[in-house]
């Protein structure tokens, strides 16, 4: 008895105890995210943070967008205008981005921070975390950067320069810590916390849209951007009309942002110089607009252009072919860099290729029709449905921002004993 009673009490154990039930009277951080996903998981850490601490004075403050910004997160900096990608463009934007970090680096050493929080943007967060750990600021970094793809070598820099990894992808933590980084935790991915669902079932959304329930649906998702759209749709439509030529009862179903206007399907056919898709495809084609939870959960099938969408087919499981195109430069450069056996996000996860990837060249109309066909097979659509539901188990069934706002405070808290 006594033997037990001194191990409860050991130094060790009541440091723990104190750590993990002392409350934080105050907290201030400076949370820096450069992108729409990031502002979109910035926000919802804070309002975590503020949840699991209702009577603490908060103090958040850094680079913004909207979501962060209705948060009540204070703007450093808008980074609303500072999503971007490729060689060229963020060479012309170089002393924006320079401004940026010289402004946010005053900002941090001036208010100091009980920790810098850097939620994904690597490119950037990474070169702040440098500056920032060098003059003695906590760096925790959120969504940790995708190391394993390309430019492995930058683990010496998360190693030297942040005291907290929080990763969202279950291999991370282990890949890191091969390789000499202890300080990474998995808090789960933020899309398995039930926010990917369809607000509608495939009855409802069918009627809705004039498509037939009982026939082939196939969604269509050529990315975000404009130039995603002028890359990826015209090769997805030629592919629908060559698999309308062997399931003329086939339906297509092109689900838009809500920042694409459905015109621009128009527009972007007839400024890529495709020739126009003919009646046939024209009637059993759907342009929506912020319905694509809805569409790819109604669809038998889908072409996903890779990235965050990839993983929500996934989740919702519908069986998809992953495709992407880049202009020549970008995937000659950056694309080469990448050293991954799979590009595709749940492929990663599963560890197997589960989803078929045509990326750049292997990106062609006929390769895609022929890939979605064989999809549609009864055998091969509920087989691929049941390997999606094994591999999405592992993103975790907790809330990640939820999880990390739990990991950040009891970082802080840690921090705080270590230096009283």
């Amino acid at each position: 008895m006594e033997g037990k009673r001194d191990a409860e009490f050991a130094p060790g154990c009541y440091i723990k105890f104190v750590t993990e039930n002392m409350e934080l009277e105050s907290l201030s951080l400076m949370i820096v995210a450069g992108e729409n996903s990031g502002d979109n998981h910035a926000a919802a850490l804070v309002r975590a943070l503020r949840a699991r601490m209702p009577a603490t004075q908060t103090q958040f403050f850094g680079s913004t967008g909207e979501e962060m910004r209705r948060a009540g997160v204070e703007t450093i900096i808008r980074h609303d205008d500072l999503a971007i990608t490729g060689l060229i463009e963020v060479g012309r934007a170089l002393p924006v981005f320079w401004r940026v970090f010289n402004r946010l680096k005053r900002a941090a050493v001036e208010r100091k921070p009980d920790a810098v929080v850097l939620v994904d943007w690597p490119e950037f967060n990474l070169r702040l975390a440098r500056a920032l750990h060098r003059r003695g600021l906590k760096v925790i970094y959120y969504i940790s950067p995708q190391l394993w793809a390309w430019r492995a070598y930058r683990v010496r820099q998360i190693a030297r320069d942040v005291d907290l990894l929080l990763a969202i992808l279950p291999f991370e933590p282990q890949w890191y810590k091969q390789r000499g980084v202890e300080h990474v935790e998995f808090v789960g991915h933020p899309l398995a916390s039930g926010t990917v669902k369809p607000r509608i079932g495939k009855e409802e959304f069918c009627r809705s849209n004039n498509l037939n329930p009982a026939q082939p649906v196939i969604a269509l998702l050529p990315g975000s951007r404009r130039m995603e759209l002028t890359r990826n749709l015209p090769l997805m439509l030629d592919a629908a009309a060559r698999i309308l030529n062997a399931r003329p009862e086939a339906q297509f179903v092109v689900p838009l942002a809500a920042n694409r206007a459905p015109a621009e399907v128009e527009t972007v056919l007839a400024e890529s110089g495709a020739q126009p898709f003919p009646s046939s495809l024209r009637a059993r084609l759907r342009v929506v607009q912020n319905s694509t939870y809805e569409a790819l959960a109604a669809a038998d099938a889908a072409a996903v252009t890779s990235g965050t969408a990839t993983l929500e087919a996934a989740i919702i499981g519908t069986p998809l072919v992953i495709v992407y195109k880049e202009s020549w430069l970008n995937w000659n450069t950056l694309g080469r860099l990448i050293n991954t056996e799979h590009f595709g996000l749940i492929n990663l996860i599963a560890e197997e290729r589960i989803a078929t990837e045509l990326m750049q060249n292997d990106f062609t109309p006929a390769r895609l029709a022929t890939e979605l066909l064989q999809l549609l097979d009864k055998g091969r659509n509920e087989a691929t449905r049941e390997r999606l539901r094994r591999a999405t188990a592992r993103l975790g069934t907790g809330d990640a921002s939820r999880e990390a706002a739990d990991r950040i405070l009891r970082a802080v808290r840690d921090w705080r004993i270590g230096e009283g």
